[in-house]
């Protein structure tokens, strides 16, 4: 066989193996995912909750709940109070003084409704005591005040009373609302306070969180 023959066998023979090479390749890539594999979506917050600091919770050293001056006032003779029960509330009525006289207010601990302004608490969702073993100790009264005072939604609950005296100054590994369908809430809104307000959580209540982000 002479030379331009075994040069045209081998163009033919490489021209044989490409066309397999691509046609194979094709294949693979049509029968593939186009994205990567996962293990699951994660659950709402999650990412959120890996954004905060793991940390001891520090001493009550200092703590005062006057160290978070609350309710400030608000205008029009109105304070922080006052304004989440006309925010939350339903057909609120109120004074000249802006005192609620009339309305509904549903409280999503419990899922109680009250009829009376007198026996709705208003409570923090990150009570000031909790708040003050997570940083706040180092804020000015300033600070502490606006706290306090959040009126953004989700910081200022109206409650019932027996609710918020259960959970005191309780973090979510020591208590979580009695309604379990809202727990999930509860501990989105717990770490978007958190983190808004650059507070840390220990352990324990981040092992908790975790676990009711699962029902999201």
């Amino acid at each position: 066989m002479n030379r331009a023959a075994v040069t045209s066998l081998v163009v033919f023979v490489l021209l044989l193996a490409a066309g397999w090479y691509l046609t194979n390749l094709q294949s693979s890539q049509e029968n593939s995912p186009t994205t990567p594999p996962t293990t699951g979506s994660a659950p709402a917050g999650s990412s959120d909750l890996g954004a905060l600091k793991i940390a001891p919770e520090g001493k009550m050293a200092g703590y005062s709940r006057d160290r978070f001056p609350h309710w400030a006032s608000q205008g029009n003779s109105c304070d922080t109070r006052e304004i989440v029960l006309q925010k939350q509330g339903t057909d609120v009525k109120t004074d000249k003084d802006c005192k609620a006289v009339s309305g509904t207010w549903n409280s999503v601990y419990d899922g109680v409704v009250i009829k009376e302004a007198g026996e709705v608490d208003i409570d923090h969702t990150v009570p000031l005591a909790e708040a003050w073993r997570s940083g706040a100790d180092k804020w000015t009264d300033e600070e502490r005040k606006a706290f306090a005072n959040d009126l953004g939604g989700i910081q200022l609950l109206a409650v019932t009373a027996k609710s918020n005296r259960s959970k005191g100054d309780q973090d979510p590994a020591k208590w979580k609302p009695p309604v379990a369908a809202y727990g999930c809430t509860y501990a989105q809104h717990w770490i978007s306070v958190k983190i808004t307000y650059k507070l840390t959580v220990d352990q324990a209540e981040h092992d908790a969180l975790a676990t009711m982000l699962k029902a999201c």
